[in-house]
C-alpha cells in the first residue's frame, strides 16, 4: 500500500513538473511589447512573425515561423510568452519609400517568466 502510494505520488510529481514547464511559446505570463518602425515612423500593421526556441534570423518567408501577431494602426505589438527564447521578424508596408513600400527586421529575444520587455522593431527597405 506503502509502495503504491509512493509511485503514484512521484508520477503526480512528473507530471505537475511537465505542465508547469512550459517554455518557448506564446500565451505565457511575460510580455513583450513595442513599436514596429522605420528610422522612427510606426509601421501600421505591420505583421510580427514568432519563431520559438531561436536567437538565430530562420527566414524571411512567413511560414516558417510558428505564430504571428499584427501590430495596430500605430504600428503598436504586444505578445503574451512563456519563458524561453524567440526571434521576432516584423513586415510591413511604409508608403513614404519608394516602391514596393516593403520594410522588414527582426531581433532575437530571451524572455523570463513574468518578465515585462519593451523592444521595439527595427525595420528597414528591402
Amino acid at each position: 500500500m506503502k509502495s503504491t502510494f509512493l509511485k503514484l505520488s512521484f508520477i503526480l510529481l512528473l507530471i505537475g513538473i511537465t505542465v508547469s514547464c512550459k517554455k518557448n511559446q506564446v500565451g505565457g505570463k511575460a510580455t513583450l511589447k513595442g513599436v514596429v518602425e522605420h528610422h522612427g515612423v510606426p509601421i501600421p500593421n505591420a505583421v510580427v512573425y514568432i519563431k520559438y526556441n531561436t536567437s538565430e534570423f530562420p527566414s524571411d518567408d512567413g511560414t516558417t515561423y510558428n505564430t504571428s501577431v499584427t501590430a495596430d494602426n500605430q504600428g503598436n505589438y504586444s505578445i503574451d510568452f512563456y519563458k524561453g527564447t524567440y526571434y521576432i521578424y516584423a513586415v510591413g508596408l511604409d508608403m513614404d519609400i519608394p516602391y514596393p513600400y516593403k520594410v522588414s527586421g527582426g531581433t532575437s529575444i530571451s524572455i523570463r517568466n513574468r518578465e515585462n520587455m519593451t523592444k521595439n522593431i527595427a525595420v528597414t527597405e528591402e
